[in-house]
């Protein structure tokens, strides 16, 4: 089913404020598992490998430094070695290297912050106007990520959007309608984007 430019236009007023979806191989019910955010704090950042990360320690300039978050989502730090960085919030990771600093000094203060979102990569392909990979300094939906890249073209098949997800298991699979979502329907299949997926838009 083919829209008009201006339907492309209409979903900017409905991207924003849109909840997560669910997947139809996941039961009902489970909706924070399905999309993947379970554990992550709400609003907050989780770091994800490919960040760099500024790290600084108050009289510490030698403890002050830029640090990329290795593929395997850990983090190399003077003093305390590897860190496992990934899948934490900055506060929790600030936290942990502040734990593990007072072994050798009183009472560290460590400042951590996310200076380059690189992790949180995803991708848009098919029939949009700018497919490609696209960095986000936030977590942002299926419909953000479609603006993203510029909105569908006359040519995408609208209701067969699909949502493709890497997990341990295998590749998990969200079917995404555009059309009914621009009209206010079935809202909860506009899911959050997690590093890594994705939004295949088909003829």
């Amino acid at each position: 089913m083919k829209k008009s430019f201006f339907c492309v236009l209409a979903s900017l007023v409905l991207m924003f404020g849109i909840g997560m979806a669910v997947a139809e191989d996941i039961p009902a019910g489970a909706e924070g598992k399905r999309a993947g955010t379970e554990d992550k704090p709400a609003g907050e950042y989780l770091i994800s490998a490919g960040d760099i990360l500024d790290v600084s320690v108050w009289k510490e300039p030698e403890l002050t430094r830029e640090v990329p978050v290795r593929p395997d989502g850990g983090i190399s730090f003077p003093l305390i070695g590897n860190v496992a960085a990934a899948g934490k919030t900055a506060d929790q990771l600030r936290d942990e290297i502040a734990a593990s600093l007072s072994k050798f000094m009183p009472d560290p203060a460590v400042s951590v912050t996310v200076k380059q979102f690189k992790g949180n990569v995803i991708y848009v392909i098919g029939k949009v106007a700018r497919p490609g990979e696209y960095a986000a300094g936030r977590y942002i939906d299926v419909m953000q990520a479609i603006s993203l890249a510029g909105g569908l073209t006359v040519y995408a098949d609208e209701d067969d959007i699909k949502v493709l997800r890497r997990t341990k298991s295998g590749t998990q699979t969200f079917n995404f309608d555009y059309d009914e979502v621009v009209n206010g329907e079935n809202l909860g299949q506009n899911i959050l984007l997690q590093p890594g997926d994705t939004v295949m838009v088909p003829e």
